[in-house]
């Protein structure tokens, strides 16, 4: 399982907590930029691939407008066909990097078309406010397990295992609890978690968009829908939804201890746009009504402001503006 994980040990005051490692274990809180992205290795296994629906899995109280703001991203996603008025650059122009992982496995790649699929609401808490990891597959297991991604997201009042203290979500795999079996052998489901911060450590998991805890003290950015919890998880979704694509079970992408790796998109962390360096999140799009910083238009007139991916064609990360 991969998460983001926070290590309380700084290298230098010249370092800086800019976003959080998204690996195949977890999405690191403190993530230090870097000049020169790593090399990311190849190693071996299936990548994601075929028609997949996302499934989002709520957990706790979420407003509708909140839950707009998440499926209109996964909406986003999709190649920019289904929405030809979507302005550049867009959401799916974002993850098209990643189509360029798939050209390096093979002559004949395979492809990865993403879609939003079933949710599942869960506002009374039948697991209490407390979770576990465990609890968190079994939360995950309750959407679809076959050509999925469950995404798990908790409210602002449920704490998790390792939230805010070492990680702002994780991805991962598990077994079929369905007795599902592919050519005989049972299948693994994708799965990925993202909390919401907005109350218990924004300065950790919702920077730029709040203060940070550590490192250079800039002002905050204006959150682009307007909430600094739910747009620091779409952040971290991001950064998993990325990491789940490429390193879906640990033996994909990624560079590192498999435990903590870094992946397609947390190999350039705290970097959003060009001429980003440790407290600044880079150049970006400013909306000239709220203020707010972004990077990518989105369905629905959605606007996002999303994490470089590395570019395995040129060993750099990329940024859309």
């Amino acid at each position: 399982m991969a998460s983001f994980f926070c290590s309380r040990n700084f290298l230098s005051f010249l370092f800086v907590i800019s976003l959080f490692h998204v690996g195949y274990a977890a999405r690191k809180l403190n993530e230090l930029v870097q000049q020169q992205p790593p090399l990311l290795e190849y190693h071996n296994g299936p990548l994601l691939s075929g028609k997949i629906s996302v499934n989002l899995i709520w957990y706790g109280k979420f407003k509708p407008s909140q839950r707009a703001i998440v499926s209109d991203f996964i909406s986003s996603i999709s190649s920019s066909s289904s929405f030809p008025s979507q302005d550049q650059p867009s959401v799916s122009t974002w993850w098209k990097t990643t189509e360029k992982y798939y050209h390096l496995t093979s002559k004949n790649p395979a492809s990865l078309a993403l879609s939003l699929g079933k949710q599942v609401f869960d506002e009374d808490y039948s697991l209490g406010k407390s979770l576990t990891g465990k609890q968190i597959v079994e939360l995950a297991s309750r959407g679809e397990q076959i050509n999925a991604i469950n995404v798990v997201l908790t409210s602002s009042d449920v704490a998790v295992d390792g939230f805010c203290s070492s990680r702002c979500g994780t991805h991962g795999s598990s077994l079929s609890s369905r007795n599902v079996q592919v050519k005989g052998k049972s299948y693994k489901f994708a799965y990925l978690w993202v909390g919401n911060s907005e109350t218990q450590c924004p300065g950790q998991c919702a920077w730029p968009f709040h203060q940070p805890i550590y490192g250079p003290q800039s002002p905050p950015l204006v959150a682009p829908n307007n909430d600094v919890g739910v747009d620091g998880m779409i952040i971290n979704l991001a950064i998993l939804l990325a990491g789940t694509a490429t390193n879906p079970f640990g033996n994909g992408y990624f560079q590192g201890p498999a435990e903590a790796p870094l992946e397609a998109a947390s190999a350039c962390p705290g970097v959003y746009g060009k001429g980003a360096y440790p407290g600044y999140a880079g150049d970006l799009l400013v909306d000239s009504v709220s203020g707010a910083s972004y990077n990518a238009h989105g369905a629905n007139g959605r606007k996002y402001l999303l994490p470089a991916l590395y570019d395995p064609s040129t060993s750099s990360c990329s940024t859309l503006v």
